[in-house]
Order: C-alpha cells, then structure tokens, then sequence
C-alpha cells in the first residue's frame, strides 16, 4: 500500500469509529450498557454489533479474506465499552467528575489502538510489512 492508501485506511476506520460510536449511538445504547442482566447486554451487544458492521465494511473494502475481524471487533469493542460502563455506573461517575472523562478517554484510546491493530494487521496480510 502507498502512503496515501495507509491514510485512507486509517481515516476509514476514523470515520468507522464517529458514525458507530456517535452518529448511530442512542441514548438507550449508552445509558443502559453497565446495567446487570439482559438489560445491560442487550444494548452492549446492539452498540458493538453497530461497530462489527462498521468493521466489516472496512475490511471488505481492504482485505475481504479477513471479513471475520467483525467477530473479533464485536467481541473487543463490546467488552472495552463493558468495563467502561460498568466502572462508571458503579462508582457513579457522571459528566460533572474528572473521573468520568479519564475513564472515557482511556475507552477511546483503547478504541483507536485496536483500529490501529486493525490497520497493521491488514498491511502485514497484504504484504506491506513484515514482521
């Protein structure tokens, strides 16, 4: 891949992240992925399985013989997302404490570093690098 391609690539999975996790979020999504139970998992697992499409769509445009990274997207998202809303309800931390933005930072960086995983892996299965 050119450089120009590996920056497409990555401002795809940029954008993969803005729509999934904002544009298609809803409050119920949000607000309700911490609690125990089905009520907590279903909305997790409607949030994560929105990014697994997300995902799906970026490999297919890069490297479609890696369509199964949406299993994996599904599975590593939706438990970053888990322990972020659970920690947060727990200690019931809202928007008025530092608390709650240090533990969403660290939530989308968790994000944006498994997007970069995303990006070498599929440059190593292109042939772009080696290991």
């Amino acid at each position: 891949m050119t450089p120009l391609e590996i920056l497409f690539l990555y401002l795809c999975f940029r954008f993969k992240h803005l729509a999934c996790d904002y544009l298609l979020n809803n409050a119920w999504m949000a607000l309700n992925r911490g609690k125990s139970g089905m009520s907590g998992y279903v909305p997790l697992a409607a949030h994560a399985g929105i990014h697994a499409l997300g995902t799906l769509c970026v490999f297919l445009l890069f490297q479609p013989s890696l369509w199964w990274f949406m299993i994996v997207d599904f599975i590593v998202h939706g438990t970053i997302d888990r322990i972020k809303a659970v920690l947060t309800d727990t200690k019931g931390w809202s928007e008025k404490d530092k608390a709650f933005w240090v533990a969403l930072g660290i939530d989308q960086e968790a994000h944006n570093i498994t997007h970069l995983c995303y990006l070498v892996i599929i440059l190593i299965s292109l042939g772009g690098i080696s290991l």
